[in-house]
């Protein structure tokens, strides 16, 4: 006779190749969240010089943009007429300021490369008279080291083909986007859902004018800047003063590090004149930086976003490092641009907060309502 068999109280549970538990597919979901940030972070990584080249493209095609606009107010003429104008006309200047000044600017580069060293040489014999043990040595070896430990990230630049081909590349980029920005707004916004265009087309918009207003600040500020130096100085008598004031309204276009490179070039080469020369050229660096920081920057660039100083020293630091000289000059912009990103998601998430709360205090109304219509009706029926 055949034992009966013993009932089997064990239960089958989901497994893990099955996706119907709704708690395994919130998981698997944040699992994938996380595994395609991961990924972002080293695509973005591995692809940093050419997505900071799109990322210049962008800045020097909003001054493109700015330009173009600002043209369009005294001269009603179509879009791309008044873009080809701003093209030819920055085009004409730069190759103007090359050839009309490259014979005088190059002999000034070689007197000026002799007057660092010799101020280096200077400064390193004061500064073991007061017994440091410094030596100009040291200082180039250090720099050397630094630039050298931004690792393969900056070798395209560091050479002369890349940096030509990668600025030919950002140029070319900046004047699509400033030919027909709206055809890429509709692209990026075409792969979002159509809930977002709105939000997405805001934030652009933003963004665009942000950049504007910045990057006209930065121009005006490059122009103030190297222009007052150099007739400053050369009303001063400063030597190379042609040189001294291109590389001071150049180097105007990265805040604080710029100011601080130049300022150190102009009052070194004053005092291998002479001390009164070198008290001249501190006085003329400490005028030209006055201008540019308490009148040009709040009037331009900090109507359109606010950048807390250490903020943007901060950035300037890390993209440095990581990216090198390109890196360094983006990264001004970039964090205006992430600051007004965030802005508008900080506003369209109260805004979302408050319709919510909107919504829940008018169900509570109706609610209340029903309430007191049931218990009106309850109290009105006859008693039986």
């Amino acid at each position: 006779m055949n034992e009966p068999e013993e009932a089997d109280d064990h239960i089958e549970s989901v497994g893990p190749t099955e996706l119907y538990d709704p708690v395994l597919r919130t998981e698997f979901k944040r699992a994938l969240v996380w595994l395609g940030t991961a990924l972002a972070i080293g695509v973005a990584a591995y692809l940093a010089q050419p997505i900071l080249l799109i990322i210049g493209g962008i800045v020097v095609g909003s001054m493109l943009d700015g330009g173009t606009r600002l043209l369009g107010r005294v001269m009603p003429a179509p879009r791309g007429i008044r873009l080809a104008i701003v093209v030819l006309a920055a085009t004409a200047f730069i190759l103007w300021t090359v050839f009309r000044m490259g014979s005088e600017l190059s002999a000034q580069a070689s007197s000026l490369q002799e007057v660092m060293l010799v101020q280096m040489e200077a400064a390193g014999d004061y500064a073991r008279s007061l017994g440091f043990a410094f030596k100009p040595q040291d200082l180039m070896g250090f720099a050397d080291q630094a630039f050298s430990s931004l690792g393969p990230v900056t070798a395209a630049v560091t050479s002369f083909v890349g940096a030509v081909a990668g600025l030919s590349m950002m140029l070319v980029l900046a004047i699509f986007f400033a030919a027909e920005p709206r055809l890429y707004e509709h692209g990026l916004a075409w792969m979002l859902p159509m809930a977002e265009r709105e939000h997405f087309y805001g934030t652009m918009e933003k963004i665009g004018w942000t950049l504007r207003r910045l990057m006209a600040g930065r121009l005006i500020g490059m122009a103030v800047e190297g222009i007052g130096t150099w007739v400053l100085l050369w009303a001063g008598g400063v030597p190379m003063a042609a040189l001294l004031g291109i590389l001071t309204g150049l180097l105007a276009f990265l805040p604080n590090i710029g100011a601080i490179i130049s300022g150190a070039l102009i009052i070194l080469v004053g005092f291998s004149t002479s001390t009164e020369t070198g008290l001249y050229a501190l006085v003329v660096y400490l005028i030209v930086q006055g201008i540019d920081g308490y009148v040009i920057v709040p009037m331009v660039a900090k109507r359109a976003v606010d950048l807390a100083p250490a903020l943007v020293l901060g950035a300037q630091i890390l993209f440095g490092t990581l990216f090198g000289l390109l890196g360094l000059a983006l990264a001004d912009p970039i964090v205006a641009m992430l600051k007004v990103f965030l802005e508008r998601r900080s506003s369209r998430a109260k805004q979302r907060a408050a319709e919510r709360r909107a919504a829940i205090r008018k169900r509570k109304q109706r609610e209340a309502v029903k309430a007191e219509l049931a218990a009106d009706s309850t109290g009105s029926l006859p008693a039986t």
